[in-house]
């Protein structure tokens, strides 16, 4: 089948895109609605002292302006947020978050009042004319700052600045594994703080229907149930009645998961008025705003034993949380790095700590990989070093670690049990793909022509992750057209395309007389929404079960029109036949048959599966990087991934999502970092001084596949929409360190700018020098 399960096809979305046919939030219009802006702090830490909005109520289009006392006096002004226990068992410190600051002003950018006009200019003019007093209080920025002895204290309920402390594994037997062991390996390191950039900023577009008493929400997400239950739970509404619809989506990278505080103040405004409301961010406002990733200091140390396999791994994490706990602050950090701190590797003893922080920033929550990249990181750092100290090969190193194929599925240190795999076959599939016999050769190469080459191994495991359960239904609509509704959201993964090609490849139904609707809780009441690489794993799960279920009632619409009994009737490859006879009707002949009967609501079929394990897509990625010293720039001259997708629905989906996860993990690693100075403003707020990877500072990108089906679904698909993000990270970090390491550098943090690899070969060269001149003494 040309649209079937493992086909290249080409997105069919694409065509809508590119015409400029996308139906993105700003591109929907509501007559007469209200602009709104947010004036937000300039202060990254303060007493909150008054907000006079006279002024700014008196000039020309204002309608509304809104205060956190305003939203205090509805009693609507909080956010909430997922918490962890910590490792005494007592909740963690989650402090409140108001929508609109009241009392005090914890990070640049938050929101203060909501200024309502008939236009966005006027909007904005008035916002200016608000007059804010408050008095400044020392800010902390960083993770180091703010846990020093007397460092200034964000929230009461979190002493010493600290959000939680979580740990999981057996302490003690982790310590003594380590005392016995032969050898063993320390290190610390930073996984900066980046900013997650989609295409398309955020936004919410909000209308209230008196008559219906049903809130029409829009906004740009990855969740539109998620957003819906909480906004109804702010505003005391039922969930049934805040309709949250999404249109196309521009990139989310789990920056659009939340359910950020302005959504409920757009939605509280548009109720309390009765008019619709618009609010769309600029750039600069999502610098501010948009829940940032990473910002990690780990301390790990592991023991070996004589044969130089891993027995037991200590790790512990400070995390940054920013000014307040994200929806997923807490989890990403600590359970979620947990599940893939283990690696490829089989080893038994685990104990990893991770300690939340509070700062005068904005919070963090989910970005590509959330969690494991921050994981793999780690233990693909780890393995590198030991591996150089040990003087043993990267790969042969890792293939003596790796957990045996014939020991799947098998249990990790972290007690997550992982469905399958062959890290072996794959690794070795990465050494011959990579040539990776030939690279001193082409060191010598880069070296003759003053150029330092480096060659970075990273082995990967992800997990998939998010609610294991799923819903599609499947409808013949009034046109004649089918209908798959579906619980998941695209951001730009290409599902339209995808979960055509399960429907097509199981039903024989034409991709071209089907429609997707996704996003819309009106008419879909249940989903899990789009994160975690979940969607073609669950999503796709569920439409295969639906798929199944209107075969059968293809099946007596079959019956019917053949004049069989329907137990005479067998399917294959679209057409329905009576046993033992040439005598057939098509899948879509018996659509039409149906329609123009009057009876399209028989071919109606919906289903619901609930998963009961999880996928872990795992890869070995391979990087060669060259350095040129006189500048420090770091050059990615050759990228191969070779993955463990399982089964592949699309492999021309799956390998431009490898490309856009490795060249974030490449961005990340060489290029970005979110900077706050000391007063907690942000240094990086425009890409004047963000820099995103681009064209020239990416290579040709290789990808392969090496499969092991899963057996925790049907369709044996592991997933692939962080992968490259995972692997990247290390892979690139690790050809650096490798290309440094003859001029004497032992150790770097990302991100690998030309400035700071500049001066670390110059402080290196400096050391020589004097080294040199204390021997000639």
């Amino acid at each position: 089948m040309s649209f079937g399960i493992g086909q290249p096809v080409r997105r069919r979305e694409d065509t809508r895109f590119l015409t400029g046919r996308g139906a993105y939030l700003d591109d929907t219009r509501d007559h007469g609605e209200l602009r709104a802006v947010f004036l937000r702090s300039p202060a990254a830490h303060a007493r909150l002292q008054g907000v006079d909005v006279s002024a700014a109520l008196q000039m020309a289009g204002v309608a509304a302006i809104f205060t956190g006392a305003d939203l205090e006096a509805a009693s609507v002004n909080d956010i909430g947020a997922v918490t962890i226990p910590n490792r005494d068992g007592a909740r963690c410190a989650r402090p409140r978050r108001p929508l609109l600051a009241v009392e005090r002003l914890r990070m640049v950018g938050e929101p203060i009042a909501l200024v309502l006009a008939t236009g966005l200019a006027e909007a904005r003019d008035a916002a200016e004319r608000i007059e804010v007093q408050y008095e400044d209080i020392p800010a902390v920025a960083t993770i180091r700052d703010a846990t020093v002895e007397g460092a200034p204290q964000l929230h009461d309920e979190a002493p010493c600045n600290i959000a939680y402390d979580w740990a999981i594994g057996d302490e003690d037997a982790v310590n003594a594994a380590l005392a016995s062991a032969r050898h063993r390996i320390e290190f610390q390191l930073v996984n900066n703080r980046v900013v997650g950039c989609p295409l398309e900023p955020r936004g919410a577009i909000a209308r209230w229907d008196p008559q219906s008493e049903i809130l029409d929400l829009r906004v740009s997400t990855q969740n539109a149930w998620r957003v819906s239950r909480e906004v109804a739970s702010r505003l005391g509404f039922r969930e049934e009645q805040v309709r949250v619809r999404i249109g196309d989506v521009g990139g989310g990278f789990g920056t659009k998961a939340p359910t950020y505080p302005e959504y409920t103040a757009i939605a509280f405004a548009a109720h309390r008025l009765g008019r619709a409301i618009r609010w769309i961010a600029d750039r600069s406002e999502s610098f501010l705003s948009d829940a940032m990733g990473r910002d990690h200091e780990t301390r790990a140390i592991a023991g070996f034993d004589g044969e130089y396999r891993l027995v037991a791994l200590r790790v512990e994490s400070r995390v940054a949380m920013g000014a307040y706990l994200s929806p997923h602050g807490t989890f990403i950090p600590s359970e979620l790095v947990a599940k893939v701190l283990p690696g490829a590797y089989a080893f038994e003893h685990l104990f990893f700590a991770a300690r939340g922080v509070y700062t005068n920033t904005t919070p963090v929550d989910a970005y590509r990989g959330a969690g494991r990249p921050e994981g793999i990181y780690v233990i693909e750092r780890l393995m590198d070093l030991a591996a150089r100290e040990f003087a043993l090969d990267p790969i042969e190193f890792r293939i003596r670690n790796f957990v045996p194929s014939h020991r799947f599925p098998y249990r990790t240190a972290s007690g997550e049990t992982m469905d399958s795999g062959d890290y072996q076959r794959v690794a070795e599939r990465a050494r011959l793909a990579g040539d990776i016999d030939g690279f001193q050769e082409r060191r010598e190469n880069s070296r003759r022509q003053g150029r330092l080459r480096g060659l970075g191994i990273a082995y990967y495991v992800e997990v998939i992750l998010g609610l294991m359960d799923e819903r599609a239904r499947l409808r013949l609509a009034p046109d004649g057209m089918w209908e798959l509704l579906v619980g998941t959201q695209s951001i730009g993964q290409g599902h339209e395309t995808a979960y055509l090609q399960i429907l097509a490849d199981r039903t024989g139904i034409d991709p071209n007389r089907v429609r997707m609707v996704q996003g819309d809780t009106g008419c879909i009441p249940v989903g899990g929404g789009t994160g975690g690489s979940r969607s073609i794993t669950t999503q796709g799960t569920a439409i295969l079960a639906a798929s199944d279920n209107l075969l059968e009632a293809l099946r007596e619409e079959a019956g019917e029109a053949l004049e069989a009994a329907v137990e005479d009737i067998e399917f294959d490859h679209g057409t329905f036949r009576i046993i033992g006879s040439d005598r057939g009707i098509g899948v879509n002949e018996l659509a039409d048959r149906a329609w123009r009967q009057g009876r399209r609501e028989r071919l109606h079929a919906r289903a619901h599966t609930e998963l009961t394990a999880r996928s872990f897509p795992n890869g070995c990625h391979v990087c060669e990087a060259e350095i040129d010293p006189e500048t420090g720039r770091v050059s990615i001259d050759r990228y191969l991934a070779v993955d463990d997708f399982g089964r592949l629905v699309n492999p021309l989906l799956v390998e431009g999502q490898v490309h856009g996860g490795v060249a974030q993990g490449i961005g990340q690693a060489l290029l970005e970092h979110a900077v706050f100075d000391d007063d907690g403003q942000l240094l990086t707020g425009s890409f004047m001084d963000y820099p995103l990877p681009r064209a020239q500072d990416l290579p040709s990108i290789r990808f392969l596949h090496e499969p092991v089906p899963s057996p925790a679904n049907p369709l044996g698909v592991k997933g692939c929409g962080e992968a490259g993000t995972v692997g990247a990270l290390p892979a690139a970090v690790n050809a650096v360190l490798d290309a440094l390491w003859s001029e004497g550098i032992r150790h770097v943090d990302m991100p690998l700018t030309p400035a700071r690899v500049w001066r670390w070969l110059r402080d290196a060269r400096a050391n020589s020098r004097v080294a040199a001149r204390g021997l000639n003494r």
